[in-house]
């Protein structure tokens, strides 16, 4: 479960390599598969459809952008853990309060409204399958699912029941995409940079939003459950976050695929939110038949259940981590780790309360809340990152290049962009 245990709870367990003496190796399995499947929701699904339906490839080369932000990103929060041994909430705490005043509000009422979002994403095609069930009921049967895996399931379990969805997910969209069969010469065409008219917003989505969640950040401390925990796990964690995000790349490409060649082609326009896929299913249900529908809704389930797993697990240790440290416990804590009671608190709180907003809804106040605090998350990390990843935080060796800070401010000034809309998005019904 853990890279270490101790039975003294007022002592830090020290982290440790799982195979010491023995040379680092990469397994195709690993905490950046997991990061990347857990990133990749419904919603991002969509928006790729609806991208690839209105500008056909004209944006493929912003998702390829997308997946290298995504590297830069998730390497850097993976080698500040390495590299210090510490968490990355911990080199927060060193750049001042200022994050955690930030942090604490944003994690509590992020897993509220998330929760709610998770368990029905994951209940829609459920629901469409086997419409014997309402929706809220297999919605809260999700939550429950998830919440059971992860209460009682050690890392390893976990990692292997992600690698399983993910391999559904594989499956069925770059299956799909096959079938569509992709216009090569127009996809040639969509490596070179061009915004189409109107397309400002989806380019910025595709390049930044994709795959793009706190989870990014929960990284390390996946990491430091698998035994990677030191830099001598430096190459390893390296490779296993770019195969991680070169599969996101494919699958988003498919996604995008199919975004033109399906539902560009039938001349319909998606729901918003999840029920797009929805749509999407109803028309190849129609075009290929019944299996090829049935094997996409199946698809869309292993997406959206590969989020709540992965939530419920890396968000919760982030949490655990941070209310030990307001606790005056270190990292490293057993009351922080995986199946220690902040861990176990978190859990229920995904869980449990965010049922509440099935019975009410969309209660505007927290919505509006939860915009505002979701639309800085990503500048907060890629601008943190540029300040722990550089100085005296990190030891010399492992500080970044020039290059790797021109990404990070890449990364960064997109991210603010993004933010920005976000945030008009959520405070625009206080305007009416």
């Amino acid at each position: 479960m853990t890279s270490g245990k101790n039975l003294d709870d007022s002592k830090p367990v020290a982290p440790v390599d799982l195979e010491p003496g023995k040379l680092p190796k990469w397994k195709i399995v690993g905490p950046g598969l997991v990061v990347a499947a857990t990133g990749v929701g419904a919603a991002d699904m969509v928006a790729t459809l609806v991208a690839g339906s209105r500008y056909g490839y004209a944006l493929l080369w912003a998702v390829i952008l997308g997946v290298i932000l995504k590297i830069v990103l998730v390497e850097g929060a993976g080698r500040y853990t390495l590299a210090t041994g510490k968490t990355i909430f911990e080199g927060w705490r060193s750049l001042g309060k200022w994050t955690t005043w930030y942090f604490g509000p944003y994690i509590m009422l992020w897993g509220f409204v998330y929760g709610a979002t998770a368990m029905s994403s994951a209940a829609l095609p459920l629901a469409a399958l086997f419409p014997a069930l309402p929706l809220p009921v297999w919605a809260v049967v999700m939550g429950l699912a998830g919440l059971t895996m992860v209460w009682f399931g050690r890392y390893a379990i976990f990692e292997k029941i992600t690698a399983a969805l993910v391999g559904i997910m594989f499956i069925t969209v770059v299956g799909l995409a096959v079938i569509a069969v992709p216009n090569f010469p127009a996809m040639l065409r969509g490596l070179v940079p061009i915004i189409p008219e109107g397309g400002v917003l989806y380019t910025l989505a595709l390049a930044g939003g994709v795959g793009g969640t706190i989870t990014l950040a929960a990284y390390g401390y996946w990491l430091r459950e698998k035994g990677w925990s030191t830099p001598r796990w430096m190459k390893v964690m390296r490779i296993d976050n770019r195969m991680a995000y070169v599969m996101t790349g494919i699958f988003v490409v498919a996604m995008l695929i199919v975004g033109a060649e399906v539902v560009g082609a039938a001349g319909i326009t998606l729901s918003a939110g999840d029920k797009g896929l929805l749509d999407l299913s109803t028309v190849l249900n129609e075009k290929y038949g019944v299996v090829v529908g049935t094997g996409f809704l199946v698809g869309f389930w292993a997406a959206s259940f590969s989020s709540i797993i992965g939530v419920w697990n890396g968000v919760s240790l982030m949490f655990a981590d941070f209310w030990g440290n307001m606790r005056g416990k270190k990292s490293g804590h057993r009351d922080t780790l995986v199946g220690g009671k902040y861990f176990k608190f978190y859990l229920l709180w995904l869980t449990f309360p965010p049922m509440i907003l099935f019975l009410l809804g969309s209660p505007i106040g927290l919505i509006l809340a939860y915009g505002v605090l979701g639309s800085l998350f990503m500048p907060f990390l890629a601008i943190t990152l540029l300040g722990l990843l550089n100085g005296k935080r990190i030891p010399k060796e492992w500080r970044n290049r020039w290059f790797t800070n021109i990404a990070l401010s890449i990364c960064a000034l997109l991210f603010i962009i993004l933010g920005v809309q976000q945030l008009i998005t959520a405070v625009n019904p206080l305007f009416g």
